[in-house]
C-alpha cells in the first residue's frame, strides 16, 4: 500500500460522517422523476463508484474514508446516495432493487466516462454484480464488502417472524428491527416481491472482470457462506475472496478500510 493511501485512511482527526472531502464537487441527477444527490472528487480513471448497503448514506466511514483516498492519489471517485436514502428524494419503502438498479446505471451512463470501477458494499455488492453485467464493457473491476446478494430472498425474507408476514400481508409493510438505527427499517412487500426477480446466486454469474471481496467471518447479517456461494458463482478467473474471521457486518475499523482501499488500489 502507498504512503498516500495509507495516510489518507487511517487519518482520523477530521470527521468521517456527514462531510465532504477536500476539492469533492456534489450535484443531484434526475432518474425516474426524483433527484439522486451525489459527491464526486475529480481526478484520473478509471472511475471508482461507490454503491452502499441497504438504508446506508454516502456519508457512511468507508466512503468517505475512500474520498480521502481519492482526493489524495487524484482518482476520479463517484458516491452517491440511493433513492429513498440519505440527501437523495423519496421514501425509503417505496424503494426497490429495480429502483436502486436504475439508480446505479443512471449514474454510470450519465455522470461516468470510460471504464469503472464498482466497489459495492451489502446490498450495494449485489446491485455493484447486477451494474456489471448490465455494463460488462464499461466495468473494469468489483470490489464487494459483505456482498448481499439475492438478500431479500436469501436472508430477509426466511427470517421474518410470523407476526411480521401477518403485517405485510395486512398492511404491505413492517417495521423491522435493526441494530443500526433504533426507528429500524420499513420493509414492503414490493421489496420482497421485486427483489425475486433479480436473484443470481440460482446458476453462473455471468462477471468475467476481476472482482474483490471482503467478508468478515462474525458478520451476523451476511454469513460468510453466503458470500463465498457468491464468490463461486461468478465465472471470471480473477477473483480473489479474503475473510476476516473477526470482522463484523461494517468492516469499518481502520484495518478494515486499510484493506478495502488496497483491494481497490490493486484493481484500479
Amino acid at each position: 500500500m502507498s504512503s498516500a493511501l495509507l495516510n489518507a485512511v487511517m487519518d482520523h482527526d477530521s470527521p468521517l460522517e456527514g462531510s465532504a472531502s477536500d476539492g469533492e464537487v456534489s450535484g443531484r441527477l434526475e432518474v425516474g422523476g426524483a433527484g439522486l444527490a451525489w459527491r464526486r472528487v475529480k481526478g484520473h480513471g478509471p472511475t471508482l463508484v461507490w454503491l452502499g448497503g441497504f438504508h446506508s448514506e454516502m456519508s457512511g466511514t468507508k466512503a468517505q474514508a475512500l474520498a480521502r483516498w481519492a482526493a489524495a492519489t487524484g482518482r476520479d471517485f463517484l458516491r452517491f446516495d440511493w433513492f429513498g436514502h440519505g440527501q437523495s428524494d423519496g421514501r425509503f419503502v417505496d424503494g426497490t432493487i429495480t429502483r436502486w438498479r436504475a439508480d446505479a446505471l443512471a449514474m454510470i451512463d450519465q455522470l461516468t466516462q470510460g471504464p469503472v470501477v464498482l466497489v459495492g458494499s451489502s446490498m450495494g455488492g449485489w446491485l455493484a454484480c447486477l451494474a456489471a453485467m448490465a455494463r460488462p464493457r464499461r466495468v473494469r473491476a468489483l470490489v464487494l464488502v459483505a456482498p448481499a446478494a439475492d438478500f431479500t430472498e436469501a436472508l430477509l425474507k426466511p427470517s421474518l417472524p410470523p407476526e411480521a408476514l401477518a403485517a405485510l400481508e395486512r398492511d404491505g409493510t413492517w417495521t423491522r428491527p435493526s441494530a443500526y438505527d433504533d426507528a429500524g427499517y420499513e420493509i414492503a412487500t414490493a421489496l420482497l416481491e421485486d427483489g425475486a426477480r433479480w436473484s443470481i446466486l440460482g446458476g453462473p454469474v455471468p462477471i468475467h472482470a476481476p472482482v474483490r471481496i471482503l467478508q468478515g467471518g462474525a458478520d451476523p447479517d451476511v454469513p460468510w457462506t453466503h458470500a463465498l456461494a457468491l464468490a463461486q458463482a461468478i465465472e471470471g478467473p480473477d477473483l480473489v475472496f479474503t475473510l476476516i474471521r473477526d470482522g463484523d457486518h461494517r468492516l469499518s475499523r481502520p484495518a478494515d478500510i486499510a484493506r478495502l482501499a488496497a483491494a481497490v488500489e490493486e484493481v484500479a
